[in-house]
């Protein structure tokens, strides 16, 4: 399950929970090749034998770059770094002690995901903490052979965000800070999940992607997205504050926000057939996010709260 999606670049399906362009992983080739995702524990055997094809072997992956933590990017880390020894695995700083130890992690996630956790995404496995390289914002991974991976501090979607531009192509591997936008939904949703959404990081980080100009974005969510990056970064914060403003109105007057967004929302997916609404339904749901931005209100009320 693998495109060549640019010059060195290639995407890899990793086939969570068996949907096909749910889920993307990024090889990025050089002298040190490096993979964009992992994916979930769910998907590493997809993964692993996707490497295989492509001629990777175990001594040959120099890195692996999670742009954060959440289990569907980065639950497969502790299981590839078994596979691939000699990667070094490159981490936004607020999510490295959760690689190296991620029983909050998980435990966190199980309380959300439920059954769904094991049967859809996996567990996270440690990864030895000498394993771990956090990045600064602006730092760069070496490839080789003149190429680099930028990382770009881009919270707001969660605060351990990174995205990461390949010098050579100019593709901006964007995570899920620009939103989902699966091929067989053909609509762009946000991504306002809890516990950590906040709308005006996830905002300026829009605006931060805009000014590196970037050749294409690539999300996990799914692929390099034909439209052009300038008017996709656009249009991802035009949605996001749509789905801000509605959920900013629900709570002001009492209504659920949830509803709120659903009777806003949800005609968006009137011409996708069921089984593609289940895939975008179960990956970036409307009680989701209607969750992630209630927390975010909530949040911002306690800041504006008077001290006692």
């Amino acid at each position: 399950m693998t495109t060549r999606i640019a010059d060195g670049v290639v995407e890899i399906d990793t086939l969570l929970g068996g949907w096909e362009r749910m889920t993307a992983g990024y090889l990025v080739e050089g002298p040190q090749p490096v993979l964009v995702e992992t994916g979930s524990q769910s998907s590493v055997e997809t993964l692993l034998a996707a490497l295989a094809e492509l001629g990777v072997e175990a001594s040959d992956l120099a890195g692996v770059a999670v742009t954060h933590i959440h289990l569907d990017h980065a639950g497969g880390v502790g299981d590839v770094a078994r596979a691939f020894p000699q990667a070094t695995v490159y981490v936004h700083e607020k999510g490295a002690r959760h690689l190296a130890d991620p029983s909050r992690l998980v435990d966190s996630a199980a309380r959300v995901y439920g059954p769904l956790l094991d049967s859809l995404y996996g567990r996270l496995d440690p990864t030895p903490a000498e394993r771990l390289h956090v990045l600064a914002d602006g730092e760069e991974i070496e490839i080789g052979g003149g190429r680099t991976l930028r990382a770009i501090d881009s919270p707001g979607h969660a605060k351990h965000h990174l995205g990461f531009l390949d010098s050579t192509s100019g593709l901006l591997f964007a995570g899920d800070a620009v939103g989902v936008r699966l091929p067989d939904g053909g609509i762009l949703r946000p991504a306002t999940p809890p516990p950590d959404f906040d709308l005006d990081q996830a905002l300026e980080s829009l605006r931060k992607f805009a000014d590196h100009s970037p050749s294409g974005v690539a999300l996990a969510h799914y692929g390099l997205i034909p439209t052009s990056p300038g008017d996709l970064l656009e249009e991802a914060a035009q949605v996001l504050s749509a789905w801000a403003e509605v959920a900013t109105a629900a709570w002001r007057e009492g209504r659920d926000i949830a509803e709120a967004l659903g009777q806003s929302f949800s005609h968006d997916l009137d011409h996708v057939a069921p089984e593609h609404r289940e895939k975008l339904e179960t990956l970036n749901g409307i009680h989701s996010n209607a969750a992630g931005l209630r927390r975010w209100l909530e949040q911002g009320d306690a800041r504006r709260a008077p001290s006692a």
